[in-house]
């Protein structure tokens, strides 16, 4: 495949396997971020900004949207692109259902192979143990949810409200970004968010916030594809320095430095939960970066035969794989004493495993390809099959 980019850092027109690259890299730090206690951590984004792979995934995955159904939205189809979007928002929430009743039996088999009781109040699982018919319903009903195991019911949510974006960027693209930004300004503000059932709080990711980002990306990658990704000095180079100062405020943790001027936490704050501007403005710096830098784009255009393009182009899978893989990790380090050395040798087997399960589902999807294509010749005629294998 050939990457047919602009001069101005437009994506190309056919499979942007850059989006595959570094999604598979955020798909790779959530797993590697979802066993702690071990040395890999340590190296991950979250600790050399104020974001961390969840926000890129988000956007990447806006972006992936723009990508499938931007131009698809319109006048007589509309009906059927919601159906299919719908359909994706059942798939992502009976995923999120499905880890979530592996990640039980994964800690209440451990708590019960091992002995160790004590496994039943990690990642939130305690209230579902102790009041379960009031937890089994609350899980169902997206009202409770685990520990690390919380972005599937967030991007869910984001595809619902999809139909409605995908409506107002055929108003206009500036309509959809004010009401996208008001919706996240105001939630941030007021502290609006889905409630748990079983607590006092509420999503840990909350979608009526991260949808900002999901817009983003999503009205950005239209953009690009229709006028390309302009290079401005300037913005490199404040996005630039937004990375640089971001670092250094984590590494050195000036945390206890107050820049607020009575502004809401939103807009001044670290909360991932509302996604305060920080946040946001970092991820957004880095894509920008990643886009107009013609180095930091060519290496991200990695062929479609890489292993990372076939862990990215499998996102769901491989998430769901992670996830599965890291919830054994913790309980395999909780009952270990939480070795940092082992959970290290753990990731890393994990990480490998990654590429392999990427591996069996390009072979599996080309094992299809071909029987579908062998069930496609035989049903034409003879003459006309005779011509096709010509």
């Amino acid at each position: 495949m050939t990457d047919k980019t602009g001069p101005t850092g437009g994506v190309p027109r056919e499979r942007d396997t850059r989006l595959d690259v570094i999604r598979a890299f955020a798909l790779l730090t959530i797993f590697v971020n979802h066993v702690p206690g071990q040395y890999l951590e340590h190296l991950t984004s979250k600790n050399f900004g104020f974001s961390d792979s969840a926000e890129a995934f988000v956007l990447i995955s806006g972006m992936s949207v723009g990508l499938a159904y931007g131009s698809r939205f319109r006048m007589g189809e509309r009906l059927a692109v919601t159906l299919r979007i719908l359909r994706r928002a059942l798939t992502l929430y009976v995923a999120h259902i499905m880890t979530s009743i592996i990640t039980f039996g994964i800690f209440a088999g451990g708590a019960l192979w091992f002995g160790r009781q004590d496994l039943l109040s990690e990642i939130n699982l305690r209230a579902v143990v102790d009041r379960t018919e009031q937890g089994v319903v609350s899980m169902v009903l997206l009202g409770h949810q685990f520990g690390y195991n919380n972005i599937l019911s967030m991007y869910a949510a984001l595809f619902l409200m999809l139909p409605g974006f995908l409506w107002l960027y055929r108003q206009s693209a500036v309509l959809l970004l004010a009401v996208s930004g008001t919706l996240w300004l105001c939630a941030g503000i007021w502290r609006i968010a889905p409630s748990n059932f079983l607590d006092d709080g509420y999503w840990f990711l909350n979608p009526l916030s991260w949808q900002f980002l999901f817009v983003i990306g999503f009205t950005g990658m239209l953009r690009a594809r229709a006028k390309g990704i302009a290079r401005n000095a300037l913005l490199l180079a404040l996005s630039a320095a937004y990375l640089m100062i971001s670092m250094l405020w984590v590494v050195f943790s000036w945390w206890n430095i107050d820049l607020s001027f009575g502004l809401p936490a939103v807009l001044t704050g670290f909360d991932k939960t509302f996604l305060s501007a920080p946040r946001l403005v970092h991820v957004l710096a880095g894509a920008y970066l990643l886009a107009t830098i013609p180095a930091l784009s060519r290496w991200a255009a990695l062929p479609l035969s890489h292993p990372l393009v076939a862990v990215g182009r499998h996102s769901l899978a491989i998430f769901i794989f992670g996830t599965i893989l890291a919830m054994i990790g913790q309980v395999l380090l909780f009952v270990t004493g939480k070795d940092p050395l082992f959970g290290t040798v753990y990731v890393l087997l994990g990480i490998a495993l990654h590429f392999a399960y990427a591996r069996y589902l390009d072979w599996q999807a080309a094992v299809m390809s071909r029987n579908a294509n062998r069930q496609g010749l035989q049903a034409l005629p003879v003459k006309e099959r005779d011509r096709t294998r010509r």
